[in-house]
């Protein structure tokens, strides 16, 4: 969001946390609207991209982030992996990134055309939709499916010239990870090939900027990960 902020661009931020959305408004200022939005609840991602397409030059680009995890294995000595944790890590990250990915083309499809291209759908997958360990069977099956969705999604919008593109970060340096002890993230960083580190969010914003900014990149999925491949466990 800073980063498109930064370059010129107009920015609904779309969020279920409603204090740290509104502080990020805030902090970027001008040119930024909050919308609060839990992206599995299709009516308030139709509303926030609507917000969005109100916009002068409508809906131009779409970035979506939105996940949790779950760990359990499919079978343990407890029993089944349990239905409910499943079901709800798909339904935040694989239906919520679909009623995203679906809301905002219907409104780039509105858009007039900037070089033959009304407008790029970014979504977020993770390298566990290939390398899914131990424990990560919720969570590598919701990213996997996003990226399932990326090619098929890009030819289903090529003719009305919207891009449809997935980035699959590694180890990223993210709130979540920001609660773990210093020792364990620097043991997580040094698993990275190279940079032996964390990813940064500039990283991954950087890559977002550049898949925009790059219209012959369309229907894949981008490993942004240091050459990280995931062991079993």
């Amino acid at each position: 969001m800073r980063a498109l902020h930064d370059r010129g661009g107009g920015v609904v931020i779309a969020d279920v946390n409603q204090d740290k959305g509104m502080a990020l408004a805030t902090e970027l200022g001008d040119r930024t609207q909050f919308v609060a939005c839990d992206v599995s609840d299709e009516s308030q991602v139709q509303a926030a991209v609507e917000r969005a397409a109100e916009a002068t030059d409508g809906l131009r680009i779409s970035v979506c982030c939105a996940g949790v995890g779950w760990a359990e294995r499919t079978a343990s000595k407890r029993g089944p992996h349990q239905l409910m944790p499943f079901e709800t890590v798909l339904r935040i990250n694989l239906i919520g990134t679909f009623n995203v990915l679906r809301f905002a083309a219907v409104a780039m499809n509105e858009n007039e055309p900037v070089e033959d291209e009304r407008g790029v759908c970014i979504s977020t997958a993770s390298i566990a939709a290939f390398d899914g360990q131990i424990g990560q069977i919720a969570y590598s099956a919701s990213k996997g499916g996003i990226v399932g969705m990326t090619l098929p999604a890009a030819r289903d919008l090529a003719g009305r010239g919207i891009r449809v593109l997935t980035i699959a970060p590694g180890t990223f340096d993210t709130p979540l990870l920001g609660a773990l002890p210093q020792e364990s993230r620097d043991q997580l960083g040094a698993a990275i090939p190279f940079p032996s580190r964390l990813g940064r969010p500039d990283e991954f914003a950087a890559l977002a900027l550049h898949i925009v900014e790059n219209q012959m990149l369309n229907g894949e999925t981008i490993r942004l990960d240091g050459a990280l491949r995931m062991p079993p466990k």
